[in-house]
C-alpha cells in the first residue's frame, strides 16, 4: 500500500522522510527474481523478458493490522502496480473508476496493475470509515517501525495485509510500456493465492510478511525482489486462465504463438520473417499471421518493431548507448533506417529521446 503523498510528477509529499517509505532498490538486472523463474515454460520465458525490459522495480511498504472501524483511500499513480495480500482476516476493495467492489478473503491477492485509485475498508462499517492515506498515518502515529496498527478496539478481529507497490517503464510512457501490461484488466483477484499456487508461493508470501516493516539487515532487498516475483506469478496465473477466445491477451497464452514470441524475445536482433516465426509455431505462414493478428491486435512485424524500439529505449537511457550501438542492439544495420523507425514509433529522434530522459 502506498502510504505517502505521491504525486503524478513522481515527488513524494509530506511523508517523504518517513522511514515507512522504502526506496526502490535496483539490482544489476531490472528483475533478478524473474531470472530464477526462467526456463520453466515458454510463456514464462516471454513474461520474464518483458518484465525485465520494463525496468520492473518493487517497493514494499509494510504490513498492516486494521481493526474495525477502518478504511483507507489509496490515490492513483502512473506506471505502477499495487498488490494487497490478505494474510489474516478480510476486507472489501472498491475501485471507483470501474465501480467494482470485491471481497478480499484471507489468502486472497488483489493486483491493481494500472495504479488506479482504490479504497480498502472493513465490511462491517463500509465506506464511511474511509480516510485518506495521510490522515490514516497521522491518526495511527506510525513511525516506520514494525506494523501499522489502525482502527478500533476489536483486537481479535484484525485484518493483516501485506501491501506492495511496483513501478515499471521508468524511462517514460513513450517506449516505456508494453501491450501485455496495457491490456491487463483494472484488477486481478486471485482467490486462495498462497494455497492454490503451491509451496513455492506460500513460502514467498511468508518471507515477504516476515520482512515487511522490520528493521533487519537485507530485509528491504529480500522483500523487494520477492514482491517482483509475486507480481510475475500473478500475471502468469491470469494468462493461464484466459480462454482461447479472449482477444486482449490470448496470444501470450496460446502455446503456438508463445513459442514464436519466445524465440523472437530470445534473439530480437535476428532478421526475423513471418515464415520463420510460423515455422517455430508449427503453423502455416497464413495461419500464423491471421491467428497472431486476431489474438494480438497487430501483425507479427508490428509487434517485432514495437519491441525492438523498447529495447532501443532501454539501451539509450539505462545503458547510455549511442545511437549506432542502440541501432545494432535493436537489430538494425543502418543507423539511418533505425532513426526513421524510432522517430515514427516514439515521436522523436533517438538522440532527442535520450536527452529528454536525461533531463527528466
Amino acid at each position: 500500500m502506498e502510504f505517502g503523498s505521491l504525486h503524478e510528477n513522481g515527488e513524494i509529499g509530506s511523508l517523504e522522510n518517513a522511514r515507512m517509505i522504502k526506496k526502490p532498490c535496483r539490482s544489476s538486472s531490472s528483475m533478478d527474481a524473474s531470472a530464477a523463474l526462467r526456463n520453466l515454460t515458454p510463456m514464462l520465458d516471454l513474461l520474464s523478458d518483458i518484465l525485465t525490459r520494463l525496468s520492473l522495480q518493487g517497493t514494499l511498504y509494510f504490513r498492516t493490522s486494521f481493526t474495525p472501524p477502518w478504511g483507507v483511500h489509496v490515490p492513483s499513480y502512473q506506471n505502477v502496480a499495487r498488490f494487497h495480500f490478505a494474510h489474516r482476516g478480510e476486507c472489501l476493495v472498491h475501485l471507483p473508476q470501474s465501480g467494482d467492489t470485491i471481497r478480499l478473503a484471507q489468502g486472497d491477492l488483489v493486483l491493481i496493475p494500472h495504479g488506479a485509485e482504490h479504497m480498502l475498508f472493513c465490511s462491517t462499517t463500509g465506506k464511511e470509515a474511509v480516510l485518506s492515506l495521510d490522515r490514516v498515518i497521522e491518526a495511527s502515529g506510525y513511525t516506520g517501525e514494525g506494523v501499522l496498527v489502525y482502527g478500533g478496539d476489536e483486537d481479535d478481529r484484525d485484518t493483516q495485509l501485506i501491501c506492495g507497490h511496483i513501478s515499471y517503464g521508468v524511462q517514460g510512457r513513450a517506449g516505456g510500456g508494453h501491450m501485455l501490461l496495457d491490456r491487463l484488466p483494472p484488477y486481478l483477484h486471485i482467490q486462495d493465492y498462497g494455497e492454490a499456487r503451491g509451496a513455492w508461493l506460500e513460502a514467498t508470501l511468508r518471507v515477504i510478511g516476515a520482512e515487511a516493516g522490520k528493521d533487519r539487515l537485507g530485509g528491504d532487498l529480500i522483500a523487494l525482489k520477492m514482491s517482483e516475483a509475486l507480481f510475475a506469478q500473478a500475471i502468469r496465473v491470469h494468462l493461464e486462465s484466459l480462454s482461447p477466445d479472449d482477444s486482449s491477451l490470448a496470444g501470450f497464452a496460446d502455446p503456438q504463438l508463445s513459442r514464436a514470441l519466445s524465440a523472437f524475445h530470445k534473439a530480437p536482433a535476428q532478421s526475423w520473417t513471418v515464415e520463420q516465426l510460423a515455422r517455430i509455431a508449427g503453423m502455416s505462414r497464413t495461419g500464423f499471421a491471421q491467428s497472431f493478428s486476431a489474438k494480438m491486435g497487430l501483425t507479427p512485424m508490428q509487434y517485432l518493431t514495437t519491441w525492438r524500439m523498447q529495447i532501443a529505449c532501454q539501451g539509450l537511457v539505462e545503458q547510455g548507448l549511442n545511437v549506432a550501438d542502440a541501432a545494432e542492439m535493436a537489430g538494425y544495420a543502418s543507423e539511418a533506417a533505425f532513426s526513421r523507425v524510432f522517430r515514427k514509433q516514439i515521436g522523436v529522434s533517438p538522440a532527442a529521446y535520450r536527452m529528454q530522459r536525461e533531463e527528466a
